[in-house]
């Protein structure tokens, strides 16, 4: 039984030893067709030829009748540095680069894939979303390993808008759309932050561009179809936190419990004025404003056993003494 239990960590250790070889052998050929940017009026088919995504970047190798090649020949290549944003789809890739397009007064040039086979982008999605860093941009649907919850809603756009199913799981957050090129996966890396003026309005400022957004990161407002309970819409932002400033919180609160601190921890989170809670923990020091962002605010500080006096403390903030 003990052989059995080596070998099989064994096998588990060489595994992930070989893990990044075997990635960065991986590549990806798909029969595509490129659209450049036209005038409406002109209905011009875009060129045919060879997509290749790998460990290296993205490519594309335009492919021509005859065997005869132009003087200009389509064919590009970005490593993953130079691409400032990869938007995928199951059928549509969109790579934009930090090169200027003079024809668009200096706007980011961009560049537009469609595939004219039945495959999909889901096997190179598969490995694209464990590489890349919020600069990619899941345009499809991909349902959480856990769902922690879901509700219908409308995503809402300037004219109109479409409807839909949002799901929660543990790493990600998903919108699966009726609408052609509307669906999304965010990772919790992807979002920048959530916001709610009501139990049946949320909004996901996400790190996709949109020039007309503020800062240019797109927003999308959802108009939730039954209503979202307070308690799941905390532990959501809780969970989006938790790589930005929570970690301290949970790191001294794990040591409280070790040495039997009696001491607290002043936490609140600040929606339009309203109290939250507060945790114990490890007396020592203020650490910070964990968190600040559209109206939402994680304010911590670890204070010291004594009492404090009444002015010391801000009118909308909780505090708990053991």
């Amino acid at each position: 039984m003990e052989f059995r239990t080596e070998k099989r960590v064994i096998a588990l250790i060489t595994g992930l030893l070989l893990s990044p070889a075997l990635f960065a052998q991986q590549s990806f050929q798909y029969e595509a067709r490129h659209e450049p940017p036209r005038p409406p009026h002109i209905r011009k088919a875009g060129g045919l030829g060879t997509l290749t995504i790998n460990d290296g970047g993205v490519s594309f190798q335009e492919t021509y009748k005859e065997g005869k090649t132009p003087k200009h020949p389509h064919a590009w290549h970005w490593d993953y540095q130079d691409i400032q944003q990869l938007k995928i789809g199951l059928k549509s890739l969109t790579v934009l680069t930090y090169k200027d397009n003079k024809w668009k007064l200096g706007a980011d040039r961009a560049y537009d894939f469609d595939l004219v086979s039945e495959r999909t982008f889901e096997d190179a999605y598969a490995v694209l979303r464990n590489r890349l860093d919020q600069r990619f941009v899941a345009a499809l649907a991909e349902s959480p390993a856990s769902v922690l919850w879901e509700i219908p809603a409308k995503h809402r756009v300037r004219f109109g808008g479409d409807e839909g199913v949002l799901a929660v799981g543990n790493t990600e957050i998903t919108y699966k759309s009726e609408k052609k090129g509307e669906s999304r996966t965010w990772r919790y890396q992807d979002v920048d932050n959530i916001s709610s003026s009501g139990p049946f309005d949320l909004t996901i400022t996400t790190f996709e561009q949109a020039k007309l957004d503020y800062g240019s990161r797109r927003q999308f407002n959802f108009e939730l179809k039954q209503r979202l309970d307070e308690a799941r819409y905390n532990d959501l932002w809780v969970r989006l936190n938790q790589s930005k400033g929570l970690k301290i919180l949970n790191s001294y609160r794990s040591t409280a419990r070790k040495d039997g601190s009696h001491a607290v921890y002043q936490t609140s989170w600040l929606k339009r004025g309203s109290q939250r809670a507060s945790l114990l923990g490890r007396p020592s020091q203020v650490l910070a404003t964990a968190g600040k962002n559209f109206g939402y605010q994680l304010a911590l500080k670890v204070i010291d056993k004594q009492p404090l006096e009444s002015q010391d403390m801000e009118d909308r903030t909780s505090l708990a003494l053991q």
